[in-house]
């Protein structure tokens, strides 16, 4: 979709939207990750507050996920501090265990941030404030014991909304359309927008998230920081001085997808918070050595003597753990399945490649996903072993993909295109309803 420019700055457009915010919700609050755009985000809010709005409460929330370098801890610690003093300001910070996908482990799909029952192995000891939220001091009634952190944060919402008296409720984003393609293509879906707007998304009945910055780019978050003299994570000066590039400086949990290729900059920048990741998830140190290497799934990986890529997925297979094998064995299965039978949308110089090579193929109409009207096409017979011999084979299926989700701990195969399935989307809405509480099922409808 081509990109519409306004006739205003990218200042004057987030300052109209926070106008809007403040007028049209009853309530509103921060979601703090501690990183550059939530932190710039967190401070312009607060002073559109005061010059507009000075009796309106804003809250901050901010999600722990315990293991982060010294300094991020620090800067969280400072802002918390500083907004101790401001009205009609409220803080949150929650600490409380969650399921956090880790990209780290063949073993474990998830890490829980505070788990209970592995206090002495925590990164860092527990903050001591009043505002912190964890098992013994817990208000969150629509928490759930090791939800998922996604769910966590939207629960939070729900849970907000009530504890305020009702209203409508929204949520203030750090996120950026131009962080990567798929946030991009996000804020394209306006299915669930507000009155129209792109970077307005419902969640609940009354409860929303917004992302008021969402056309900024990383030199205008910078910019505005340093132009309005505000604090920042010092983080990204030491991400600056290790020469990583703006794409590279990530404030997230270190045993996710984008963070682990990094990991090994924790041994370096925080020696000490390294030495308490060791020990807290399964494949850190492993990882943090050869995160960039074929043991880790990147590059080309040489495939063992006397193996095919579909003998080679199956013998990484039978080493996994039941749950974990069955995770990928239902996700390659559906692959093929759908290959078969319905099959793909592809170019048309990938399907002369892929006849010409010899595979046997046969078109199967439109694709109404892929852009251009592609031909989706149908593999007869087996899948391939690989595609090595056709150019842009990316989109091809081949047991050497599904090879390669193994050896990269892609539990959700994301290599192969996958998101979450339709199953997953409705067992996380069945357990909404199961633990909706009498009172919030009278109140609210969940989309």
């Amino acid at each position: 979709m081509k990109k519409e420019y306004l006739s205003c700055n990218v200042y004057d457009a987030a300052q109209e939207r926070l106008r809007l915010l403040f007028t049209e919700f009853d309530n509103l609050y921060v979601s703090f990750s501690g990183g550059k755009d939530s932190g710039l985000l967190l401070n312009l809010v607060l002073d559109f507050q005061k010059a507009h709005f000075p009796n309106k409460t804003v809250g901050v929330f901010h999600q722990d996920f315990e293991a982060q370098y010294t300094v991020t801890t620090e800067f969280v610690e400072s802002t918390f501090q500083r907004l101790e003093k401001e009205k009609n300001v409220e803080l949150y910070w929650v600490c409380l265990p969650m399921a956090t996908r880790t990209a780290l482990s063949s073993y474990e799909m998830y890490w829980y941030p505070w788990d209970d029952e592995k206090e002495d192995a925590w990164v860092r000891p527990m903050p001591k404030h009043d505002y912190v939220i964890n098992l013994k001091n817990n208000p969150v009634t629509t928490y759930r014991y090791r939800m998922h952190q996604e769910d966590l944060s939207r629960q939070f919402g729900r849970w907000y909304r009530l504890s305020h008296g009702g209203g409508k409720t929204v949520c203030l984003l750090g996120m950026r359309a131009d962080e990567s393609l798929m946030r991009y293509s996000g804020f394209l879906n306006k299915k669930y927008g507000y009155k129209g707007r792109c970077w307005i998304t419902q969640q609940f009945k009354d409860v929303y998230c917004a992302s008021p910055l969402y056309d900024w780019s990383n030199r205008d978050v910078w910019h505005a920081n340093a132009l309005r003299g505000y604090a920042y994570n010092r983080l990204y000066d030491l991400y600056y001085m290790a020469g990583l590039k703006p794409s590279q400086m990530r404030v997230a949990s270190p045993f996710n997808d984008y963070s682990k290729d990094a990991l090994n900059l924790y041994r370096v920048i925080d020696p000490d918070i390294w030495t308490r990741l060791v020990g807290r998830v399964q494949g850190a140190n492993f990882a943090s050595i050869y995160g960039r290497s074929k043991a880790m799934g990147y590059r080309n990986v040489t495939l063992p003597k006397g193996h095919t890529w579909e003998s080679y997925t199956r013998f990484l297979l039978s080493t996994l753990p039941p749950r974990l094998r069955n995770n990928y064995v239902r996700k390659f299965q559906t692959s093929i399945t759908f290959w078969h039978r319905t099959g793909g949308g592809l170019a048309e110089h990938v399907i002369r490649d892929l006849v010409e090579g010899g595979y046997n193929v046969r078109r199967n109409g439109v694709s109404s996903y892929a852009r251009g009207h592609k031909s989706r096409v149908v593999f007869i017979g087996k899948i391939p072993d690989h595609t090595d011999d056709i150019h842009s084979s990316k989109d091809i299926p081949s047991w050497k993909r599904m090879c390669y989700c193994i050896l990269k701990n892609d539990h959700n195969c994301r290599f192969m295109g996958f998101g979450l399935t339709r199953e997953q989307k409705m067992r996380i809405d069945m357990l909404e309803e199961k633990y909706r509480s009498v009172e919030d099922l009278e109140e609210e409808e969940s989309l």
